[in-house]
């Protein structure tokens, strides 16, 4: 198949055309220039076509969609605490941008597959106990990151309902793994790893107590060609997860072991969530099944990390 990804220089999108080029598809990127992105796609095959530009711009979309079977749309901008200090360039991104694709699907036809986020739900606050987040519970956005994608989210949603487009809406939850952003608006394991090897010491917020549910980038390029192949996903949403809830504090504690690093604690922040706790059942009866542990996950990242420097 011809295959665009928006984002396909990124950290999770460079590790899909890798995946796809080995089962033999044709595949383009569509990412804006950046050393990141050089970097990311310095390794790959000359027959990946490289277009350098936004999704902001409707006009490079839809010439960049032309002629593709499927998009992976996976360009957003993702950080959470960036969005708290330019709402605005989050919603051109993540909205517009969102909408430039999904026309240019229309107009041209092909599949969408729609990379969302588990920040959609909001907090495991209103959750019982041993309840989990599954794809029909209510969207709680906290942040203007987290309400950017949900209402990209629901637009693809309501691109499915109003005009019949091929969409599967893929919302994984904390990715991590190879090539993944440190440094500033950078992801958790990331800065902590980075922390660690400069020798700086890792501080547990609160109680360290808060959990997330990790998963390897290797596992959710399993999720993406799981909703590649599987054509009765069409219009619906599905979560890809590890289903293992892992306390911050306790990731903390192993990279500070790995790397020899100091830990210090410090008062809990404002609005910290306390879990996200993934339903996978849905996956899961499509045959997901996460192979990365999250401890080897974060062992292949510290050996990653150190030879970067």
């Amino acid at each position: 198949m011809k295959i665009l990804i928006t984002g396909g220089a990124g950290f999770q999108g460079s590790h899909l055309v890798e995946s796809l080029l080995e089962r033999g598809h044709e595949v383009s990127i569509l990412n804006t220039f950046s050393d990141e992105a050089r970097r990311n796609t310095a390794s790959l095959s000359s027959s990946v076509h490289r277009i350098w530009g936004s999704i902001t711009d409707a006009e490079l979309v839809e010439k960049s969609v032309r002629g593709h079977d499927v998009v992976f749309h996976m360009a957003a901008r993702i950080n959470v605490d960036e969005s708290l200090v330019n709402p605005l360039s989050f919603l051109n991104v993540n909205v517009l941008g969102t909408h430039h694709v999904l026309e240019a699907i229309r107009r041209n036809g092909g599949r969408l597959i729609y990379a969302s986020t588990c920040e959609i739900y909001g907090d495991g606050h209103a959750l019982k106990e041993g309840e989990l987040l599954n794809e029909s519970a209510e969207l709680r956005p906290n942040s203007p990151y987290a309400a950017s994608k949900a209402a990209a989210d629901r637009l693809c949603h309501s691109y499915f309902r109003s005009f019949g487009t091929d969409v599967v809406i893929v919302r994984p939850f904390n990715i991590f793994g190879e090539r993944q952003k440190s440094g500033r608006f950078g992801a958790l394991i990331p800065i902590l790893v980075s922390r660690a090897l400069r020798g700086e010491p890792l501080t547990v917020f609160g109680t360290g107590d808060a959990t997330r549910d990790y998963l390897h980038v290797q596992d959710i390029v399993q999720g993406y060609r799981l909703a590649l192949e599987t054509p009765s996903l069409k219009g619906r949403a599905i979560n890809f997860a590890s289903g293992r809830n892992i306390k911050i504090k306790d990731i903390i504690d192993f990279i500070a072991r790995e790397l020899r690093a100091p830990v210090v604690h410090a008062e809990a922040r404002p609005g910290e969530v306390s879990r996200f706790p993934a339903d996978i059942s849905l996956a899961r009866s499509f045959g997901f099944s996460p192979r990365v542990d999250i401890w080897e996950g974060i062992g292949r990242y510290i050996e990653w990390s150190k030879k970067q420097l």
